[in-house]
């Protein structure tokens, strides 16, 4: 596939310039020459690309199929097409629908005017109900959202509602699960090559698995109650390529952030975010989850991540679902490619107000913290414990504000303790051997 690099503005022209670039410094001082209409103008801009279409010889019979991408792919099944592009509107076949305390009860209310007081859903094994939002409160009416997910369920004989009974000071059942996007992949529902489809922005998570994942409304979500498909329009897609040897203090945070900081917070805006690459290959399901969890900060419809090795052993003992997943064609058609070096990428932040402000945090060093919260659908998984708790160790300190570590599901909590006792057993024996007297401990 030739390619040329280009600015990540979707006008932007070819750029001849092919060297590689890195982008340490990028937010404040890159600058190189770009080519358009015989002009030189000059723009900030990392090292991307975006992809030439290869001339292809006429069929001498028959049609010529054309590559699609793993969206297209997707969704291409889903609506028995053998053939897809970007703008067509197809009928789609779900595979799951999930809804929360905060949209279910209006998506039910939807589904029973539509279809009837006493109509069915479509398919009560593929429907996923997790209370998440009203919980562990007094408010009454708060309380009356998951009422009403109970009655649905009861009624509806839905087979995966992960109910939660508040057993005081923020303690649940052992059964109750958590956050809705970290839930469904801890139970199984999230499986390559699959659509998902879920009342909450977030949804966009479970790309992470190699299948088309997205967030839809309340009447969306009733009628897909009542016939198990949507009408969607085939999204173009935008990839990324993150090649190089990731540092160790670096996140799959840093790297969406990298990437909204260059195409904005509107630059994806219904368009697929495919990540590809030596990088993304090395991250675990969680880091490639969170990744895939801020494609709708940027105005995406969905982003996908190449399901592999890593996908199936995350999967192998939580679904006997069968799945088949999918890949881009090599002559797939891309409405723009974008590629980094990740091994010249630093720490990096969002500024108030906005996801695309980016800045790298040296340059945020004088910056006074108020208070300090770890958690949510995009960073209280267990990996971004862990992450904390190297840094907090490393400083020999303890935190100076206040601080809220919020686990996304029980299953998170579960483990961060494990990795807790375990680790003050190792630093018990440390301790008494002398090696290291500046260590501290988190406590959940």
């Amino acid at each position: 596939m030739a390619s040329s690099l280009v600015s990540p503005s979707p006008t932007s022209s070819f750029i001849s310039n092919k060297k590689d670039l890195g982008f340490s410094a990028f937010p404040s001082t890159s600058q190189i020459a770009i080519h358009k209409c015989k002009k030189q103008v000059s723009k900030k801009i990392v090292s991307v690309m975006a992809p030439q279409q290869s001339e292809r010889k006429p069929a001498t019979t028959g049609s010529v199929k054309t590559g699609m991408t793993m969206t297209e792919k997707i969704l291409a099944r889903a609506s028995e097409k053998p053939q897809l592009s970007p703008g067509d509107n197809v009928w789609v076949n779900v595979d799951i629908l999930m809804t929360h305390d905060v949209c279910g009860p209006g998506s039910f209310g939807i589904f029973k005017k539509e279809f009837g007081e006493n109509a069915k859903v479509w398919n009560r094994e593929k429907i996923v109900i997790i209370p998440d939002h009203y919980i562990f409160t007094s408010d009454e009416r708060a309380n009356r959202n998951v009422d009403i997910l109970r009655d649905f369920c009861t009624e509806q004989d839905i087979k995966y509602f992960y109910d939660i009974k508040d057993l005081s000071n923020f303690k649940a059942n052992l059964n109750y699960k958590g956050v809705c996007h970290i839930a469904l992949a801890q139970e199984g529902h999230c499986r390559p090559g699959e659509v998902l489809l879920g009342t909450d922005s977030h949804t966009c998570t479970a790309g992470a698995f190699g299948q088309f994942a997205t967030g839809i409304g309340n009447t969306d979500a009733g009628f897909v109650l009542g016939t198990g498909k949507l009408l969607l329009k085939v999204p173009p897609t935008l990839r990324f390529v993150m090649d190089g040897e990731m540092p160790h203090y670096l996140l799959a945070k840093d790297l969406i952030l990298q990437i909204i900081g260059e195409i904005s917070v509107a630059g994806a805006t219904y368009k697929s975010m495919e990540f590809v690459g030596t990088t993304v290959e090395s991250l675990n399901m969680e880091e490639r989850m969170t990744l895939c969890n801020m494609v709708v900060e940027a105005g995406g419809k969905n982003g996908v991540v190449p399901a592999d090795s890593t996908t199936f052993k995350y999967i192998e003992d939580k679904t006997s679902v069968p799945y088949e997943p999918v890949y881009s064609d090599a002559q797939a058609s891309f409405l723009s490619e974008y590629r980094f070096d990740i091994s010249k990428l630093e720490p990096l932040v969002a500024k108030p107000h906005s996801p695309d402000n980016r800045a790298l945090a040296r340059e945020c060093k004088d910056v006074k913290i108020d208070r300090v919260y770890i958690g949510s659908c995009t960073g209280g998984k267990t990996e971004d414990f862990l992450a904390a708790a190297k840094v907090f160790l490393a400083s020999g300190k303890k935190v100076k504000v206040p601080t809220f570590l919020v686990p996304a599901t029980q299953q998170v909590l579960f483990c961060i303790i494990n990795v807790k006792m375990s680790f003050s057993l190792q630093l018990e024996l440390r301790k008494k051997e002398g090696k290291d007297k500046r260590m501290c401990l988190l406590t959940w």
